[in-house]
């Protein structure tokens, strides 16, 4: 997994920014997601590689109200 540290980190810094765009704290967003805070905050650190299936990421750009695409397009 070390070899994808790069994406993991950037997809956690993607989540976190469209999360705040909507102004959405890790624990409102958490609920709407049907997560725990404390699994978000581990999807979201940047320097923690933390996999999670393709129906999180789906459920997280749902909630966000953006194509799940746009998560993964990282500058």
């Amino acid at each position: 997994m070390d070899r994808h540290h790069e994406k993991y980190r950037q997809l956690s810094y993607s989540i976190s920014h469209y999360r705040k765009m909507r102004g959405l704290t890790q624990e409102q967003f958490a609920e709407l997601v049907h997560i725990s805070r404390g699994y978000l905050s581990h999807i979201e650190a940047p320097n923690v590689i933390s996999s999670f299936s393709i129906a999180i990421l789906f459920d997280i750009a749902d909630t966000l109200d953006i194509e799940t695409k746009l998560l993964l397009e990282f500058n």
